[in-house]
């Protein structure tokens, strides 16, 4: 192992492995630990290597780069920064095995965030065409450790501007940083570097409301049209307030008819807890006219195929359409019986526990529904105020002893 004076020109013209070796080190005068290989099968060419004692007292070396690709300046800068992280305990040989260790992000999606989230999400398969869609290509390649901040804020935006929504934009982001998250709880990587990312957080929340005539024309289409099966499961929605999936999946098994009750048990419930939906006339009236209690376990079956309903939107489309809705989803009926509630009165605190929001801020997005009913209100106060002024136009002045003990505070 020659120490020698380590220069450009030595570079360029000095790395010759000798006749009858394999190899040969030229060690650096001037920087410690700092050498470079070169081998029999590569002469002219050759590797810096850093030469180091880890805590244990282990020599150990750590390859820095190939002398084609760095200069030797660049090798020395390196060679020090790593001689100064190992003064403080890093082991650079150590580390770089853990990161090889580390799996991709694609690996990880595969081996162990799919499995964890098959078992603990219904919509898992929503994380799975994410996945595929966009952050494979990006990200799938690159190791846990090896996923940036910085490279993930510009994924971000890019794709607000490729033109996706800010709120979808912002999905991937919880995604990526929810997986990340799994593989901290794993004891994968240490920290997320994507914790507390800031979102766009765009209001992107769609309500649809009918109007006194939509609602009519929709009820008498729901009342005459030919698919009697559909028609029913749109009317249970608009008065029950349900969800689509926990309509599609209703039993007779959690129908109480005699306590006007539906329940609606965790597994299919979005809080992931049982709840139970108080049945008003039209929903009772609506279970008996499917009449399918005697004959199947589902609610709503579909006639044709004997089997429960999976989707209902290609009829829903065609009923929409001929009552003359526009932008109005099936989930806003959710919405339509919510506004009836409150403004008919009731508090956002009944909403809250008939439509079974686990967080009362869901709630409050209906809060400025019940406007109507609060100037309804006011306007009773007005009135009274009102009266009162007439009454006191026509009233006769009273005598000017009266006025003087009243401001003096005397009886």
């Amino acid at each position: 192992m020659p120490v020698i004076k380590l220069d450009n020109s030595f570079i360029k013209q000095n790395l010759i492995c000798p006749d009858g070796k394999r190899r040969i080190e030229f060690c650096c005068q001037e920087t410690k630990g700092l050498f470079v290989e070169v081998r029999f099968n590569s002469q002219g060419s050759g590797t810096y290597y850093l030469r180091y004692k880890n805590s244990h007292g282990k020599t150990c070396t750590f390859k820095i780069g190939l002398t084609a690709d760095i200069k030797l300046a660049d090798a020395r800068a390196k060679a020090k920064q790593l001689r100064s992280s190992i003064s403080l305990g890093s082991d650079p040989k150590s580390d770089l095995i853990k990161r090889k260790q580390v799996p991709t992000l694609a690996s990880f999606m595969t081996e162990q965030y799919m499995p964890f989230a098959q078992q603990h999400k219904r919509t898992w398969s929503n994380d799975l065409q994410m996945f595929s869609l966009h952050l494979d290509k990006h990200f799938g390649h690159l190791r846990l450790t090896d996923i940036k901040r910085s490279s993930v804020q510009t994924f971000h935006t890019n794709l607000r501007e490729s033109g996706l929504s800010s709120a979808t934009a912002d999905h991937y982001i919880k995604l990526l940083r929810r997986v990340l998250n799994h593989a901290v709880d794993s004891e994968v990587i240490d920290s997320n570097p994507l914790a507390r990312l800031k979102l766009f957080n765009e209001d992107n929340q769609l309500e649809r409301y009918l109007s006194d005539d939509e609602l009519s024309r929709l009820l008498h289409v729901l009342k005459h049209d030919e698919n009697r099966m559909v028609s029913n499961i749109i009317l249970f929605l608009l008065s029950t307030g349900a969800r689509l999936g926990e309509a599609l999946t209703a039993t007779w098994e959690n129908i109480d008819i005699e306590h006007k009750t539906w329940r609606v048990t965790a597994s299919v419930s979005k809080s992931k807890r049982m709840r139970a939906i108080p049945l008003n006339k039209i929903g009772i009236s609506v279970l008996e006219a499917v009449d399918t209690r005697s004959q199947f376990e589902h609610v709503f079956i579909n006639t044709k195929t004997g089997n429960p309903y999976k989707c209902i939107k290609k009829t829903w489309s065609r009923i929409r359409d001929e009552v003359g809705l526009v932008k109005f989803r099936l989930h806003d009926l959710r919405h339509n019986y919510a506004s009836m509630l409150v403004n008919s009165g009731r508090s956002l605190y009944e909403v809250q526990h008939i439509l079974g929001h686990s967080d009362p801020k869901v709630t409050m997005r209906y809060a400025h529904l019940n406007t109507e009913t609060l100037h309804d209100a006011v306007d009773a106060a007005s009135e009274k105020i009102t009266a009162a002024s007439k009454v006191a136009e026509i009233a006769p002045e009273p005598p000017q002893t009266v006025l003087r003990l009243v401001a003096s505070g005397k009886n």
